[in-house]
């Protein structure tokens, strides 16, 4: 019995844990020791609170684990860590710090503490200079409220923190500000906290004066980063296999063409499966959710005439600020010349800079206004002393602009910019070419005789509306196209009545099985329905399509059918003119409204490609070229520190030393097949 070894449970906690877990009733004694030890190191602790001690954070951990066994006793243990990391998280060692942590967020995935108070608790923590501290937490920050919200929105819980998060943003420490942002963000980008309050509170970090946190807020509401965190749902994605798991299984199996098609119907189940558990990612919609964009534009603009950050900071403010006046149509007029001293062809990032001008136009800006912006354009950018590129994208930007704001186009600069559709770089002449196209479906009148085309319908129809006027209708324009249609409808489906009572009335007479004539709708018939509503009066055609629009439940089809009748008025001619088109065929996605903001390939965009420069060509040549050293053939040795050998000599010696040699003097000698061989 000497060598019998005593219990060991009072030492050895994780056995203690284990049969803690299994049994707590049997072991309560052993476990009330335990916690007693626990007190007695807490005390020494708070003597000398920057001291290691390793026995605590395994009593720690330990007491974290069995919890719930016994919640009478360790109902104040949660609270005790609390107070012990808030008052000395600054001085803490690293890893017991860690420790404590870890078992807060062990208690807190067993329900045994209030989620507000420990995330407040871990927002103070960000201010520790430990990377590591930083990253569990952020983890644990965003999957807790996940939690949290998972079964329904916690209003209560969610108020709480977001209110508490304006308080973090406004952080005298960098590092929790941001990471503070970046919390926010993630949890409105997983469309957790994708409401107006949070993306209101993300606009106070926009003048913030920490240029990371700046920067951060201004990424997001530019719609930045959605590429570079595609993935960020990954990490709540554990039960379901990865595509790498798949293949894996697959390449340990036999290969059988069985088991290849499992594999692809598993991949394609996994991939609809992703779809589904993706959030859905709404673009720009955080612009749209600000409560008071006007107010937030103009401490923006503010803050932009007074930055002293990076060239490209400033670039984000000016691409925010143009989003924010297009978008919500404000009234911003000091923006518009502060974008113009920077509309030289010159200027770094320039194609931006008429991006944005383009951007922040509208109907509602005063045409004076958006006028200066189109002559420093015009003045600076499309003049015969610049090159093709330059002039192209001057013009480009004006149609962008004009596109958006015509009244600001005068009829003076019109014609000299129409003027070079006849010019010698084609990609000039082809951006003049769309600015004619442009004009002749806004206001053709603005233009020449000879540049308006062949008139239209819609070229007559159309007119550019009058500063502030709106064009309020109460009819659906092309309706009264359905109202024949209708009709004949009616008519058709009464006919084919009468053929099926005179069909079943003959067939007891003929039964010869004769051809009987139905009726069907044919394009000819679309034609002629067109031809009716075109010899109609204006004021008759509003008549019948207010009445269309009144009276009937409009279908797809039928939605379909007046699309095709405004399409045909742009092809149709107008009266008194030849026809240009019969047939028109048009798909569903054709013809889609001019979006909310631009891309830069709208000013950027050159019909013919520039001619590259030596070194381009060069690179593209030596590129092209393949490796030919597999043609060459192999010169093995079997020493490869041997010297070279005779025939090998022979071949660098002088041609005049080898001249008299034998072997050049019977080279001539040789027949053809000797020479071959």
């Amino acid at each position: 019995m000497s060598g019998r070894q005593g219990n060991k449970l009072p030492s050895n906690l994780p056995q203690l844990q284990n049969l803690v877990k299994r049994d707590p009733a049997s072991y309560t004694e052993e476990f009330l020791q335990q916690y007693h030890h626990y007190q007695s190191h807490v005390e020494i602790f708070t003597f000398q609170p920057d001291k290691p001690s390793k026995e605590l954070a395994e009593l720690v951990m330990f007491l974290a684990q069995v919890a719930h066994c016994y919640p009478e006793h360790m109902a104040n243990f949660p609270q005790q860590l609390k107070e012990l990391l808030s008052y000395h998280h600054t001085v803490l060692d690293a890893d017991l710090r860690m420790t404590f942590c870890k078992a807060l967020i062990l208690l807190r995935n067993k329900n045994l503490i209030n989620p507000t108070s420990l995330l407040e608790l871990f927002f103070q923590l960000l201010r520790c200079h430990d990377k590591l501290l930083r990253k569990t937490l952020y983890t644990h920050i965003v999957s807790d409220i996940k939690n949290v919200n998972a079964k329904h929105k916690n209003n209560k819980v969610n108020t709480t923190l977001q209110n508490f998060m304006y308080t973090m943003l406004r952080d005298s420490n960098p590092t929790a500000a941001k990471i503070s942002l970046d919390v926010m963000i993630e949890l409105y980008r997983r469309n957790i906290w994708n409401d107006a309050k949070t993306v209101n509170v993300i606009t106070t970090a926009c003048f913030s004066k920490v240029t990371k946190v700046l920067v951060a807020s201004l990424k997001f509401f530019l719609g930045r980063d959605e590429d570079e965190k595609q993935d960020s749902d990954s990490e709540s994605e554990d039960d379901v296999p990865t595509a790498r798991d798949l293949m894996m299984r697959y390449a340990t199996n036999k290969k059988t063409t069985k088991r290849k098609k499992k594999l692809e119907k598993a991949m394609k189940v996994l991939k609809k499966q992703k779809k589904k558990s993706k959030p859905e990612v709404f673009n720009f919609s955080a612009i749209h959710l600000i409560h008071d964009p006007q107010d937030f534009a103009e401490k923006l603009l503010k803050q932009l005439e007074n930055c002293k950050e990076r060239f490209e900071v400033k670039m984000m403010l000016m691409d925010l600020i143009s989003r924010l006046v297009g978008i919500h149509e404000l009234f911003l007029f000091n923006y518009y010349p502060f974008v113009q001293r920077f509309l030289q062809p010159h200027q770094r990032e320039v194609t931006k800079i008429l991006l944005f001008a383009a951007q922040a136009s509208h109907q509602l800006v005063p045409p004076e206004i958006i006028q200066s912006v189109l002559m420093t354009i015009a003045n600076n950018f499309v003049t015969d002393k610049n090159s093709g590129e330059v002039m192209t994208v001057g013009i480009n930007a004006i149609k962008e602009i004009t596109a958006r704001c015509p009244l600001a186009m005068t009829e003076d600069l019109l014609q000299d910019l129409v003027q070079y559709k006849t010019h010698k770089n084609k990609n000039v002449m082809m951006s003049a070419r769309t600015l004619i196209h442009l004009f002749r479906s806004l206001n053709p009148e603005m233009l020449q005789k000879k540049f308006r085309g062949k008139p239209t319908e819609a070229s007559l129809e159309a007119r550019i509306h009058e500063y502030g006027e709106l064009d309020a209708k109460d009819y659906i324009p092309g309706a009264e196209v359905l109202d024949v249609e209708s009709q004949k409808e009616k008519g058709g489906t009464q006919e084919e009545a009468d053929g099926w009572e005179s069909a079943s009335l003959s067939e007891e007479d003929n039964e010869d099985g004769e051809w009987i004539d139905v009726h069907h709708s044919s394009d000819e018939e679309q034609q002629e329905v067109a031809e009716k509503v075109k010899s109609m009066p204006i004021e008759e055609r509003k008549a019948k399509a207010a009445a269309v629009s009144t009276s009937r439940l409009l279908t797809q089809e039928d939605f379909h059918k007046i699309r095709l009748a405004q399409l045909s008025k742009e092809l149709n001619s107008a009266p008194g003119k030849a026809a240009k088109r019969k047939n028109i065929e048009i798909d569903d996605e054709e013809e889609e409204g001019r979006g909310e903001l631009l891309s830069l390939r709208d000013i950027e965009h050159l019909h013919k490609k520039p001619k590259s420069d030596k070194e381009t060509r060069l690179a593209t040549a030596m590129a092209g070229k393949t490796d030919r050293k597999e043609f060459v053939k192999k010169k093995t040795r079997i020493n490869p520190f041997a010297s070279s050998s005779n025939k090998e000599k022979k071949k660098h010696k002088n041609f005049m030393m080898m001249r008299y040699s034998h072997s050049v003097r019977t080279k001539n000698k040789r027949s053809f097949r000797e020479k071959q061989v």
